[in-house]
């Protein structure tokens, strides 16, 4: 580049120099412009209880980082929630804990998390992504109902506790999980609640029970449940072609439904397992399941300040 600006003329090479500046520039503004990550918040600040059942966690191992390869995360140990609000011109004070999916060994961090919590935002709810501890993963000595489980609960909890802090309204809280992550929804929203493990902070004062429930393609841990009539109202969504959660989906349904419980199912034609939030599928219908959501969200009452107390009834015969 020296050589060529030495052959070139003075005025060629000011029109050069400009160039290199120009691009310079851009690309400091560029980086510049990158939206920073969003925040997260440990949900035990002195680190998470273990249940009986998992025994003590090696050492070494609850010292190593969180994993991340190809967007998915691993080898979680603190759990924590990441918070994105939504945009203060439109926010509504609904709130939503998002468990993503991954059969208990991963998290499915951007597909079920990240993009999840954006079509939330879009509706005005503001979302708290979960990263729990994964019983499945390769030398993990967690437990799905004794520690995931927990982990989703006290999620509930420390949301509560820090509602005014985020603008949320603690009355209008949801949690939406997906495959293994709606397991552990069921866990938390269908069952009765066990006591906190370990030393009980002020957190822990708090309600696990959450508000309203999502579950999409919830894997069959859980179902039947044990608390039915005192789950809140599910909204409950499956393609019709998968066969390990299709079947969950609907018995959980049949069975909010025999205990009073307002439940919404969708179940979508010629459709499998793990359609995200419908950016996966090349069928419509699939594309606009969010929308669905957002609807049942508003039908409900979650979406209004002050709300989800009843929801809009249909038309009278």
């Amino acid at each position: 580049m020296l050589n060529v600006l030495r052959r070139a003329t003075p005025a060629m090479a000011r029109a050069m120099a400009m160039s290199i500046a120009m691009v310079a520039v851009g690309f400091v503004a560029t980086a510049a412009a990158q939206p920073s990550p969003p925040p997260s918040w440990p949900l035990w600040p002195d680190g998470a209880p273990v249940s009986a059942a998992a025994g003590p966690a090696p050492s070494a191992r609850h010292r190593a980082p969180e994993t991340v390869r190809d967007t998915y995360v691993a080898n979680i140990h603190d759990p924590s929630l990441t918070v994105l609000q939504a945009d203060a011109r439109h926010a509504n004070g609904a709130a939503v804990i998002i468990a993503p999916g991954g059969g208990h060994r991963m998290l499915v961090w951007q597909n079920e998390g990240l993009v999840a919590a954006r079509a939330l935002n879009r509706m005005g709810v503001t979302a708290f992504v979960l990263k729990y501890r994964l019983a499945r993963e390769e030398g993990s000595t967690y437990t799905i109902e004794g520690d995931a489980a927990a982990d989703l609960r006290r999620a509930v909890r420390w949301v509560r506790a820090h509602a005014a802090q985020f603008k949320v309204d603690p009355q209008r809280l949801g949690v939406m999980g997906f495959s293994a992550g709606g397991e552990l929804v069921t866990l938390v929203a269908d069952h009765a609640a066990p006591a906190p493990a370990g030393k009980a902070d002020a957190i822990d004062g708090y309600s696990a029970r959450p508000d309203f429930q999502v579950l999409v393609y919830p894997g069959p841990l859980g179902v039947p449940a044990t608390a039915a009539g005192a789950a809140p109202p599910a909204f409950i969504v499956a393609g019709s072609n998968d066969k390990c959660c299709a079947p969950p989906a609907l018995a959980l349904y049949q069975q909010l439904l025999a205990a009073g419980v307002s439940a919404e199912l969708h179940l979508y034609a010629d459709t499998d397992h793990a359609f995200n939030m419908g950016q996966r599928s090349e069928r419509l219908s699939d594309v606009h399941w969010p929308d669905r959501l957002a609807d049942w969200l508003a039908d409900g009452g979650w979406l209004v300040p002050g709300g989800g107390k009843a929801g809009v009834p249909a038309p009278a015969q």
